[in-house]
Order: C-alpha cells, then sequence, then structure tokens
C-alpha cells in the first residue's frame, strides 16, 4: 500500500495516479462500518480494473475546528490507521492534512481538487458524509458536484443490535471499561502500543514482574482497574494481566497520567525499549486500595488466575 500525505493546496497531478475507487471518511477506528465502506471501494475496483483507494484526514475536523466536543484521543492513532487499511488489501492511502485553510473549501473545490483531481473514477462513503465549507456537500449533492467524472456508492449505517456502529460508541465503551464488547463494533480486539520502560520495579519485589508501558500516541485508555490483556512484542503474543492507574497501595499522591503495567504469564524476557502492543479483552475489577502488601499480593494472584481462566475459555 502506498501512504501519500497531502497538504492543502496539493500537488499531486492526476495525471500522475492511477484510475481509482476510492472510499472517504475519517475512519477512526476503522470499525465494521468503516470496513463496510472501505471493502466496497475495494471490490468495486476489482470489477472496473481501478486501483483502492482510501482518503481520511488529521487532525479530527473537530480539533481544527474549535468543537465543543474535540476527539484529540484516538481509537486508532494515524500510524494504527495505516496498519489496518494495509491489512485490508487497498492500493493507496491518502491522508489529508485538515487545516482551515482546507475545511473553507466549498463542497466543489473540494470535489475538483481531491477527487476529480486525483483521478477518482468511483467514490464510495457512508449515508452521512459530508464534505467542503460548513458540511454542506453531502451524498445528494455529489452526483451534481461530480462533473459526471466519476460513478458513486452510498453505504448505509450498520448496527449491532439496536445501536449504530460509530466511533462515538466505541468511544464510550472504551472509557466505560466495557472492552470485551469492542470486538463486535471493531471486528477485532482494541489495542494500544507504547515502549516499554523502567518503573519502580516493585512488581517484581512482591513476585510479579510486569512491563510499564509509555503509550507512543495519545489512545483513549480504558478506565483504572485491572484488566486479562495479551502483549505483543518481537512479533509473538503473550497472555497476561494489566493495571491500569495510580498504585494506590504505594503512592499518597495521584499523578496526571495513569500507569500502564503488564504482568505476562510465564515469560521473563528483558524487553526494556521495545515496542509492544497490548490488546485490551476484559475488564476484572476496578482499582483499590489494600490495607497491606500481602492483601495486594493475594488479590493479584486472584486476577491472574482469573485472567487465565478467561483466555482458557476464550482461546484466540
Amino acid at each position: 500500500m502506498e501512504v501519500i500525505h497531502i497538504s492543502h493546496p496539493h500537488e499531486v497531478e492526476k495525471n500522475d495516479m492511477p484510475k481509482m475507487a476510492i472510499a472517504l471518511g475519517y475512519f477512526d477506528g476503522v470499525h465494521r462500518g468503516h470496513q463496510k465502506v472501505i471493502l466496497e471501494a475495494k471490490a468495486i475496483a476489482g470489477q472496473k480494473g481501478l486501483k483502492s483507494a482510501v482518503m481520511t484526514f488529521d487532525p479530527h475536523p473537530s480539533v481544527v475546528l474549535g468543537k465543543s466536543v474535540q476527539h484529540v484521543e484516538y481509537i486508532t492513532p494515524p500510524q494504527d490507521k495505516i496498519s489496518v487499511m494495509a491489512s485490508l488489501g487497498i492500493d493507496y492511502l491518502f491522508i489529508v492534512r485538515f487545516t482551515r485553510e482546507f475545511a473553507n473549501l466549498l463542497p466543489q473545490e473540494f470535489v475538483d481538487q481531491y477527487l476529480i483531481g486525483l483521478n477518482a473514477k468511483h467514490v464510495v462513503a457512508g449515508f452521512d458524509y459530508s464534505y467542503g465549507r460548513m458540511g454542506r456537500g453531502t451524498m445528494e449533492t455529489l452526483l451534481f458536484h461530480s462533473r459526471n467524472q466519476f460513478e458513486y456508492s452510498i453505504i448505509d449505517k450498520l448496527s449491532n443490535g439496536d445501536e449504530k456502529i460509530s466511533s462515538t460508541l466505541i468511544r464510550k465503551y472504551i472509557r466505560e471499561g466495557k472492552t470485551d464488547e469492542l470486538p463486535d463494533l471493531l471486528g477485532r480486539h482494541y489495542t494500544t502500543s507504547g515502549l516499554v520502560v523502567h518503573g519502580d520495579k516493585r512488581g517484581r519485589t512482591i513476585g510479579f514482574p510486569t512491563a510499564n508501558i509509555d503509550l507512543l500516541e495519545e489512545y483513549i485508555i480504558p478506565p483504572l482497574g485491572v484488566y486479562s490483556v495479551r502483549l505483543l512484542t518481537d512479533g509473538k503474543w503473550h497472555e497476561g494481566v494489566c493495571n491500569v492507574g495510580h498504585k494506590p497501595t504505594f503512592n499518597k499522591e495521584k499523578g496526571d497520567k495513569p500507569s500502564i503495567e503488564v504482568h505476562v504469564f510465564d515469560f521473563d524476557e528483558e524487553i526494556y525499549g521495545r515496542k509492544v502492543t497490548v490488546e485490551w479483552h476484559k475488564h476484572l475489577r476496578s482499582e483499590q486500595k489494600f490495607s497491606g502488601i500481602q492483601k495486594l499480593i493475594d488479590q493479584i494472584g486472584k486476577d491472574k488466575l482469573e485472567a487465565q481462566q478467561y483466555f482458557e475459555k476464550n482461546k484466540v
């Protein structure tokens, strides 16, 4: 997959680009609803002898436009989004730098410069996609703005039970700790990536050494508590239990940023400085303060057993 970063005004020549079927959207999470849009563009590309493409934007428009609710934390930061798109078998990924100047394009200007101008021959987007200044361009106006230069397809909403699958719903679930329900929405487990850094090494003194993980991006983090997780390091997945918190048994003062520490089962390798990925499975309990070290050790033992039983029942 070729990744093309674009800043407005772009200088990509139409003649330098192949004819494409292009999917449009912000696609944070690249959830099942997004995948329906993207894979439709891929299928149409195959049918019509076109290249498949996705156009997304960074940062989130809400940040640039000063909306009351700003999505500054990601479900899938740009690098993660690139990885998921590549796994879907897309030929081209356009990442457009979202600025006020770009946001002020008239709907016709957006279509002329970013669809017709990039050699789009078929456009696919969700039913609620909008484009151009104030979002005045919609899927109902796209036929008019297309100048008969491309065809388009509109994808209806995808639901999980009674709820529309959306990035908003996924953010809500993450913040509520409903990590075990996310695969129904994402089509995969939620993941976060970071570097293993040196912590206070207290875990090893009580028999539960942990990998202290410093996140690489502004991910949405599940609430404080203990989770069954898997950890990816050096291409291998390992089962474990993760604590998100401020370690109240030891720390009297809470820091601004909670720590993310993973105790990996049957694992004794040194992985300091390595990039790892945490795959979030099930919330086991909320963070709590214990009256003594032994009670903490006993509870961690129970957490470990519960996580092991979870993985035994839910073989990945």
